[in-house]
């Protein structure tokens, strides 16, 4: 089973989003390892002031696969025990832009499973906040299959 989100994405139930959905868009990824999709509409019942990707306010979604895998170091020959265990770092990355304060430039809200707010957002765009988080959390849900088997397998389709 491939890497395909579901067009529209259904996005997770929250305060303000009730049903909310997320329409994607292929897109070109920043690299050669990445599946990248875009939000060109939304659905459901959400604030109005969640916006659609745009060049200045990206709401992209993207899925990051290791360039090189990395393989089990050699067992000591003694012990047998493999001192040094590589990693291999799978992403799924959300991009949303959202307004730190009124009149002020957008800024770009960036969620690798680890959030980053920028100051000001949650309360002068509450909205856009959970718009991301809603679309990411519908994302991982969507296609925790897909996602589990491209770890296992190294295949993304």
């Amino acid at each position: 089973m491939g890497y395909s989100p579901t067009s529209p994405l259904p996005g997770a139930t929250m305060t303000g989003f009730t049903s909310p959905t997320f329409t994607l868009s292929s897109d070109i990824g920043p690299d050669t390892n990445m599946i990248q999709h875009a939000v060109t509409a939304l659905g459901g019942t959400q604030p109005a002031s969640v916006d659609v990707s745009s060049v200045s306010r990206p709401f992209t979604l993207t899925f990051v696969k290791p360039k090189v895998y990395k393989t089990l170091g050699v067992p000591n020959p003694v012990t047998g025990v493999v001192s040094n265990i590589a990693m291999n770092v799978w992403k799924v990355i959300a991009r949303k832009g959202v307004t730190p304060l009124d009149g002020q430039a957008s800024r770009v809200l960036p969620v690798t499973l680890e959030i980053k707010v920028p100051a000001g957002v949650d309360t002068a765009d509450a909205e856009n906040v959970r718009a991301i988080l809603s679309a990411l959390f519908g994302l991982v849900w969507d296609q925790s299959d897909s996602i589990a088997d491209a770890v296992i397998t190294g295949v993304v389709e």
